[in-house]
């Protein structure tokens, strides 16, 4: 009987090269939707909206396209 030699266990993954680096892409997504917020409702503003209340509506319709982005593009 002969035996056969035992199969070495798998290694375990690389631990990953920059451990900040998903904080810095949360940071730019974070980035990506503020600033949609702030230009959207700025753009408003300065076009003539009724009320800063109007503007920041608005805004928020900036941030959600801005954030559907984000989360379409991040997989």
């Amino acid at each position: 009987m002969t035996s056969r030699p035992r199969a070495k266990p798998p290694s375990p993954a690389a631990p990953p090269t920059d451990p900040r680096r998903p904080l810095a892409g949360i940071a730019g997504d974070f980035a990506i939707v503020l600033a949609a917020f702030a230009v959207a409702a700025g753009i408003a503003g300065a076009a003539g909206a009724a009320n800063f209340g109007t503007a920041l509506a608005f805004g928020q319709i900036g941030f959600a396209l801005a954030l559907a982005y984000v989360l379409v593009r991040r997989h």
